[in-house]
């Protein structure tokens, strides 16, 4: 029984981390697009950008899953994701990708707003262009500054994919869960917290030598 559960348990968990590096590797780059967009100098472009991640940060993210998946069918009668697993887990990533990147513009947006004007005069008056100032002066302050919220963020990513299960993706909580209804056991959905919290430690270790390194900009 013991290596079922563990067989089980370790199939849900790679599921969930699939999920987990699938919405890191999206969320990333398009939370530092998001918050280019809401310091945009057209305003219109900065006053949608800013309507939609008030939105998105408003609203559960269950509630968001279900619409994302959901709604395409509703509206337009046509199942845009694909039929079964697949299809279901890629509406999944989608809603994850666009939840956590709104968040993560808004750390990015403070972590950039909250560099003084001089180092950008400074960069120029070296002669550097305005991108050569934000890659090469800016953006490295900015990573520094923006490690332990983005690290938050990124712990709380591995519990929120959890979530995944409310439109039927098989993950680690569905696969303790699972022993419920068909052996009578509960301790197998016990053991999938022992699987998140060494995730979330050695995230947190990671996460602490990283910023650690990063230590030369005090």
């Amino acid at each position: 029984m013991v290596q079922e559960v563990l067989l089980r348990l370790c199939a849900g968990f790679v599921k969930t981390i699939e999920l987990f590096l699938l919405t890191l590797a999206g969320a990333v780059p398009l939370g530092l697009i998001i918050a280019f967009g809401s310091m945009a100098k057209f305003k219109l472009l900065k006053i949608v950008v800013r309507f939609i991640v008030w939105i998105v940060r408003g609203t559960p993210l269950m509630l968001q899953l279900i619409v994302i998946y959901y709604g395409p069918g509703l509206l337009f009668h046509q199942n845009i994701w694909g039929m079964g697993t697949s299809g279901r887990f890629t509406a999944v990533m989608v809603a994850f990708i666009i939840n956590y990147s709104c968040y993560f513009s808004e750390i990015y947006r403070g972590g950039i707003e909250s560099i003084s004007k001089g180092q950008y005069e400074a960069g120029q008056v070296l002669g550097l262009t305005k991108r050569q100032v934000f890659f090469k002066i800016v953006l490295l302050q900015v990573i520094k500054r923006i490690v332990p919220p983005m690290g938050n963020e990124i712990i709380t990513l591995v519990k929120d994919t959890s979530l995944a299960r409310v439109i039927a993706v098989y993950e680690l909580i569905w696969a303790g869960q699972t022993f419920i209804k068909s052996d009578g056991i509960i301790w197998p959905l016990f053991m999938t917290g022992v699987f998140y919290l060494l995730f979330s430690g050695i995230l947190t270790i990671l996460l602490a030598k990283f910023e650690k390194k990063l230590s030369y900009f005090n």
